[in-house]
């Protein structure tokens, strides 16, 4: 992986992808005691950054590959970026999905077009489903984050906020990432290292599923011992990567662990400040941006905001919890 792999996607996404603002509220700085902007990926097609990494990989791929179908697995965000990118390029797709995610994740993907398959999450084992489907029937398998194209697509991100960072006149910068298995984290990281030298990336995931936190201090890939129980579903993986993992070791800071709580909060103060409506896996940058700033360097924190697909009901929770 390197930034030309980088600028390549962000030239073959241009006129498809959204290019999300950089947003900012003096409320939040007051919370934080620093300078906080968002980077709402939330507002992204399908309402999450999982559309960027899913058409560049698409685009990649040759006619015959399309023409057979495209799986992949997901607990909903990389499942609609695949079905909306699939649908577009003719494709059909296959999505497998676990028993428990969001309800309007697994609709979303269906309206989109896919054909979804799901699984227990704590029983069943989502990388041997998708292998054996593919096999079965031919399709071109696209994992949601060890893949190269995908991380591609997703650092372009890190070339937005590089670009308009400079335009807010930031030039030194903690920037919190959402991180699940590692795909988007790497991919901005790389991005910032080019563009960006002054940013240092912080990876942050939800209390009990920290194996990327964890393994940046062991040096090595650690596992959840928990495969589900949280809903920051968005983000909920057995383990980092194998492709983005030693691009997290070189390019990152230590990883932040936010609470659920936390996260409710944090989506309470970006509906006041903002109008954004965040889903708890992506709230958790902002979350750490507003509970644990002083624990990066600098004054000012970039946080992405990853998702925005929510249940009804959770949104409700945290804004009567915390708005």
């Amino acid at each position: 992986m390197n930034i030309d792999e980088i600028r390549a996607a962000a030239t073959r996404l241009q006129g498809h992808v959204r290019r999300t603002p950089l947003l900012s509220s003096p409320f939040l700085d007051e919370v934080a005691g620093k300078r906080v902007f968002l980077k709402p990926e939330c507002l992204q097609h399908t309402g999450s950054f999982k559309y960027r990494g899913a058409l560049n990989a698409i685009s990649k791929l040759r006619n015959a590959q399309r023409t057979k179908g495209i799986i992949a697995y997901s607990s909903g965000n990389h499942a609609q970026g695949i079905a909306l990118a699939a649908s577009q390029a003719n494709a059909p797709s296959v999505i497998v999905m676990p028993s428990d995610a969001p309800r309007q994740k697994i609709d979303n993907t269906r309206a989109l077009g896919a054909e979804v398959v799901l699984f227990d999450r704590e029983t069943g084992d989502r990388d041997k489903i998708g292998a054996e489907i593919a096999s079965d029937r031919g399709l071109t398998l696209i994992k949601p984050f060890d893949n190269a194209d995908v991380i591609a697509g997703q650092g372009t991100i890190g070339l937005e906020i590089a670009e308009q960072a400079r335009e807010a006149g930031v030039d030194a910068a903690s920037v919190l990432v959402p991180c699940g298995g590692g795909g988007l984290t790497s991919g901005v990281a790389l991005a910032l290292e080019a563009n960006a030298p002054g940013f240092r990336v912080h990876p942050v995931e939800p209390e009990g599923f920290d194996d990327v936190a964890r393994s940046l201090v062991s040096g090595r890939i650690e596992q959840n011992t928990r495969r589900s129980g949280s809903i920051c579903d968005a983000i909920i993986t057995p383990s980092p990567g194998d492709l983005p993992f030693p691009i997290l070791q070189k390019l990152c800071g230590p990883g932040l662990v936010v609470s659920e709580d936390d996260c409710l909060r944090a989506m309470a103060h970006a509906f006041n400040a903002l109008k954004v409506v965040i889903e708890p896996g992506g709230a958790v940058a902002l979350a750490a941006a507003l509970s644990q700033a002083d624990k990066v360097d600098g004054s000012c924190i970039i946080a992405i905001a990853s998702g925005g697909n929510v249940d009804a009901p959770i949104f409700a929770d945290a804004l009567n919890r915390f708005a």
